[in-house]
C-alpha cells in the first residue's frame, strides 16, 4: 500500500508536467499546528531539510505555529537530520507530572516544562537559526486583543467563548479578538500577503526567540498566555494555530515559485475554531501553487490504534503504551520518505498526482 499522496494546485501540476520539480522551485514551507500529529512528517523533515532543499541555493520561507514553529526552527540547525531525529524523540519521551491532587498537571507546570524544553533544545542554536544564510523563519501567535489583551481566567473564558461564537458566522471575526503575530528572522521579508486578518510583524531575535517559540504552542487553558513578548505589542499571545491552524493563505499571489507542504492530513483547515465547520476545509485557488505531501488515509489506519498520533493518547493510553505506539509510527512514517525519494527519482511522474 502507498503510503504517500501528493495532492497540487492546477498551477503546480502545470509546472510540474513542464519541468518536475527541482528544490529551487520551492520558496515556501509552511509547517501545521496540530501537536503529536506533526511527528508522523519527522523522516520527511530529515530528508527534505538534510539533502533535498540544501541543492537549491536560494532563500526559503519556513512557516510555523505551535509544533510546526518547532519543526521548522529545527530546519535552522546546523544538523538538521540529527536534530530532526531528536525532535521526534524528545517530544515522545515529554512527560511533565502532576502536581500532588491533580491528575493533569497545570497550565503553570506545563509553561514551565516547556520552557524548559525550549531552552534546552535551541538554546545553543538560536543565533545559529536567526542568521541562517538561506532559511527565513517565521514563527507565528496570536496575540489577544479587547477583552483578550490581559490573560485573566475570566478574561479568557469570556474572550474565548465569543471568539468561537463569532468564527462560526464569519472567520472575520477573528480579528476582532486577537491579531496575527509574526515573528520573522532578519532577510527577505515574507513573500504572501496576509490581508485576511489583522497582522502585526516582528523581527525575531535573541531576547525574543524563546517566547516567541513558547507562546507559539500556548494552548489556552492548557498553557499559560505569555505576556509582552520583547519587540511586540503588549499584551498576550498564545498558540498561533488559533489563527492559523494550516496556513490557508493567499499563496497564489506569490510570483514566482511554489509551496511545498508536508502536511498530515489532505485538508488544509484556515484556524483551529475551523476544525468543525467542513465546508471551510476545501481547496480554494489562493493555493494554486501548492504542493501538498500527506499521509495516505488508508496507510493511517494501518498506524498503532489506527490513527496518527494525537494529544489524546495522553489520557488514553498509559504512558509507556503511548511511547511505544508513537515510536511505532514514526518508524512506520519512513515509508513517507522513502516513497517521496522514489518519485522525484523517477522523473516526478504527474500520474501519481492528485487534486488538492
Amino acid at each position: 500500500m502507498k503510503a504517500l499522496h501528493i495532492h497540487v494546485g492546477e498551477r503546480a501540476r502545470r509546472h510540474i508536467e513542464a519541468h518536475g520539480l527541482q528544490p529551487q522551485d520551492i520558496r515556501v514551507v509552511p509547517a501545521a499546528a496540530g501537536g503529536p500529529k506533526g511527528l508522523i512528517l519527522s523522516h520527511l523533515d530529515r530528508h527534505l531539510f538534510g539533502q533535498w532543499l540544501p541543492q537549491g541555493g536560494h532563500t526559503v520561507h519556513l512557516v510555523g505555529a505551535s509544533i510546526g514553529a518547532w519543526r521548522m526552527a529545527t530546519a535552522g540547525m546546523a544538523d538538521p537530520v540529527r536534530s530532526f531525529a531528536d525532535l521526534a524523540q524528545g517530544y515522545i519521551a515529554q512527560h511533565i507530572e502532576p502536581e500532588t491532587g491533580r491528575k493533569m498537571p497545570s497550565p503553570r507546570r506545563v509553561t514551565q516544562g516547556f520552557t524548559d524544553t525550549l531552552q534546552g533544545f535551541f538554546g545553543d542554536e538560536i543565533e545559529g537559526i536567526l542568521s541562517h544564510p538561506r532559511y527565513r523563519l517565521h514563527v507565528l501567535t496570536s496575540r489577544g486583543r479587547q477583552v483578550l489583551r490581559q490573560a485573566t481566567p475570566s478574561r479568557t473564558l469570556l474572550g474565548f467563548t465569543g471568539l468561537a461564537l463569532g468564527n462560526a458566522v464569519s472567520r472575520r471575526a477573528v480579528g476582532l479578538f486577537l491579531e496575527r503575530t509574526v515573528f520573522s528572522t532578519p532577510g527577505e521579508a515574507l513573500p504572501v500577503p496576509l490581508r485576511d486578518l489583522p497582522t502585526g510583524r516582528v523581527e525575531l531575535n535573541r531576547g525574543n526567540f524563546i517566547p516567541a517559540m513558547l507562546a507559539s504552542c500556548s494552548i489556552p487553558f492548557m498553557l499559560d498566555a505569555v505576556h509582552d513578548i520583547p519587540g511586540a505589542v503588549t499584551g498576550a499571545h498564545w498558540d498561533g494555530g488559533i489563527v492559523d491552524y494550516h496556513f490557508h493563505w493567499h499563496y497564489a499571489a506569490m510570483q514566482p515559485g511554489l509551496v511545498l507542504y508536508p502536511h498530515f492530513q489532505q485538508q488544509v483547515v484556515p484556524g483551529w475554531l475551523d476544525k468543525a465547520w467542513k465546508w471551510r476545509h476545501g481547496a480554494t485557488p489562493w493555493l494554486d501553487n501548492m504542493v501538498l505531501l500527506t499521509p495516505n488515509p488508508a496507510w493511517v489506519a494501518t498506524l498503532p490504534g489506527g490513527k496518527l498520533p494525537d494529544r489524546k493518547d495522553f489520557t488514553g493510553l498509559g504512558r509507556e503504551a503511548r511511547v511505544r505506539a508513537w515510536t511505532d509510527a514514526v518508524l512506520q512514517a519512513t515509508q513517507l520518505a522513502d516513497e517521496w525519494q522514489d518519485w522525484l527519482r523517477g522523473g516526478c511522474p504527474v500520474s501519481e498526482l492528485r487534486p488538492l
